[in-house]
């Protein structure tokens, strides 16, 4: 049997998700905005939850296309508070429209949005080495630093926290522990 991090439950979902997504270094705007939504979504809620609802997001959000997002009018808006598929907070959904166009103007700055927050790191995932659940932050420095720099691009729900789980999942940092399957393996 595969040795896995602390938070991974028999849910194959989760053990999919962790063997195959979580930690490996995500280059590709499109899939960074991808999680940038959902991470934002999964402020105050568990990941599992995000997880089992991450297709209807996908339909829902025109399949986390930023350039359809930000055109969402008023009508599209109000259609996806009704949508019991995903979750209907208001404050996030208008975020995922606006964080849209922060996006954009980030890829018109740097060229693209990898560009710019891979840079945060030099390009290259910052490889930890924690053996506990206690070890493993909630925020370090560099989320904190990329929290406020997004925050003054006009991005909302991007507190250090969120950022963190952030840069967990899309690879900038490789959080799987000492012991995990996946350590070695990314």
């Amino acid at each position: 049997m595969k040795n896995r991090c602390f938070w991974v439950t028999n849910d194959p979902l989760y053990i999919a998700y962790h063997d195959e997504e979580w930690g490996v270094p995500v280059y590709d705007d499109a899939t960074l905005f991808e999680f940038l939504v959902l991470e934002t979504f999964q402020a105050g809620l568990s990941w599992i939850t995000i997880l089992r609802k991450r297709e209807n997001f996908r339909a829902a959000f025109d399949n986390f296309d930023y350039q359809k997002i930000v055109n969402y009018t008023e009508e599209k808006y109000e259609e996806l508070l009704q949508d019991k598929g995903i979750i209907r907070n208001k404050l996030k959904i208008k975020a995922t429209i606006s964080n849209a166009q922060a996006f954009m103007e980030v890829q018109k700055e740097y060229g693209s949005f990898s560009k710019y927050i891979w840079g945060f790191c030099d390009g290259k995932p910052i490889k930890n080495s924690f053996k506990t659940r206690e070890e493993v932050p909630a925020t370090t420095e560099l989320s904190d630093k990329i929290s406020k720099d997004l925050k003054k691009r006009g991005f909302k729900f991007v507190g250090s926290t969120v950022i963190y789980a952030f840069m967990q999942a899309t690879g900038m940092v490789n959080d799987h522990t000492t012991d995990c399957f996946r350590y070695n393996g990314i």
